[in-house]
């Protein structure tokens, strides 16, 4: 596969991710306007965000079991037509009930897109690259936030919220093209990608465990940041939007720095990274009164964790037990626990303890998942037992011959 070829696929699979993220996101913006239209209460619509989630958490490792066989290229290709068909019911709905039919059937269809994605995208190229390549994948989720979700919600503003969903339903039909005319047509268990370079289910495990906690630390501050800024750092309400897109463009700078680190270290850059999210957070809490202090801090925050889920994707290649698919689906459900964890402990925070301890709370899950992250040596290199002496000989060397050596 000419290199060309494969980079513009490449960039139709990170579309994938971009539209899969807007659309997940755009009720969030679009609340009111849609309540109005449909004639629901918000926390009806709110609902939508929050069943998606849901779907996307427990149908992931099922759905990817179940469709194992199935050659990538079909795979894909049916999940990007099932996301432009449901987001096209959701423009035409009339209803609630359909509405949040809809709304499920593309959530399915997420749940596999993100198990599917990595090893699809990382089969493009030499194994050599896996981890740039994965950012590039994810980069599509965090341009998303940054740019998608916002243009989203000014569409869906002036022109109606079914304007915003037919936007996302006409993209999806491009990357779609894209996908199922140039992506090769891989039968299940070919490729490098397919299973873990360096299969080691405790490893594997243990990540799962540090993406709930890092994730669940990063949205315990993230989901009350706009009430963080006009309360405890005494900015206008009106600042939050720009705050909000400087923490977009950080995070996908985050991605694209952290693709050759996890090329070359990618255990070194979870930790890294799960680190620096705890300092931001720690700084947060400490500084976050300071307006300047404030508008860094979210935005390193921001930076740390977008390079945080590159590099669970990377290490997913590496470490999966078993198939990659299945161990990616795994890793997106343990990420939608975090976001589920932390969203439900936010707001159980927020009343008793204030936004100020709610962002004292995400550094502290933080701090645990570094701790976590840091066992992986442990796993890596187990200390020798009693009956295991700590080195042992070295063989004795055979002299080299003076002819030829075969190498």
């Amino acid at each position: 596969m000419g290199r060309g070829r494969a980079t513009t696929v490449l960039i139709g699979l990170s579309g994938g991710t971009f539209l899969y993220t807007t659309a997940e996101a755009l009720p969030i913006g679009l609340l009111l306007p849609m309540a109005a239209d449909l004639a629901v209460p918000p926390a009806d619509v709110g609902m939508l965000v929050t069943a998606y989630g849901a779907v996307v958490m427990v149908a992931s490792v099922p759905l990817t079991a179940l469709v194992r066989r199935v050659p990538r290229r079909r795979l894909l290709s049916a999940l990007l037509a099932g996301f432009v068909v449901s987001n096209a019911v959701t423009v035409f709905a009339s209803g609630f009930a359909v509405l949040l039919a809809a709304r499920m059937a593309t959530a399915a269809t997420h749940a596999l897109f993100w198990a599917v994605v990595v090893p699809a995208a990382a089969e493009l190229f030499r194994p050599g690259l896996r981890g740039r390549v994965v950012a590039v994948v994810f980069a599509g989720g965090n341009v998303a936030l940054a740019l998608g979700v916002p243009a989203g919600i000014w569409l869906g503003e002036r022109a109606g919220w079914r304007a915003s969903f037919l936007a996302v339903s006409g993209l999806g039909a491009i990357v779609f093209v894209v996908v199922a005319a140039l992506l090769p047509s891989t039968r299940p268990g070919e490729g490098h990608a397919t299973r873990g370079a360096t299969p080691d289910a405790r490893r594997f495990w243990l990540l799962a465990a540090v993406a709930v906690l890092a994730t669940a630390g990063a949205i315990v501050a993230y989901t009350y940041v706009a009430l963080f800024v006009t309360e405890h750092s005494a900015m206008p309400a009106t600042s939050v939007g720009a705050i909000l897109l400087a923490r977009g463009i950080a995070s996908v700078l985050g991605i694209l720095a952290v693709g050759v680190l996890v090329d070359r270290n990618p255990w070194l850059a979870l930790t890294a990274t799960v680190a620096l999210q705890s300092l931001a957070l720690l700084g947060l809490y400490a500084l976050g009164h300071r307006p300047a202090a404030a508008v860094v801090l979210i935005a390193l925050a921001g930076l740390a964790f977008a390079a945080f889920t590159a590099t669970l994707g990377g290490l997913v290649l590496q470490v999966a037990p078993g198939r990659s698919d299945l161990a990616a689906a795994t890793v997106s459900a343990a990420v939608n626990v975090g976001i589920t964890a932390g969203a439900f402990i936010g707001g159980l925070a927020l009343p008793s303890h204030g936004v100020h301890r709610t962002v004292l709370i995400g550094a502290l899950l933080s701090v645990v998942a570094v701790l976590l992250a840091l066992g992986e040596r442990r796993l890596a290199h187990p200390a020798p037992t009693e009956d295991a002496p700590a080195t042992a000989t070295p063989a004795p060397v055979a002299p080299r011959c003076a002819g030829p050596q075969l190498r």
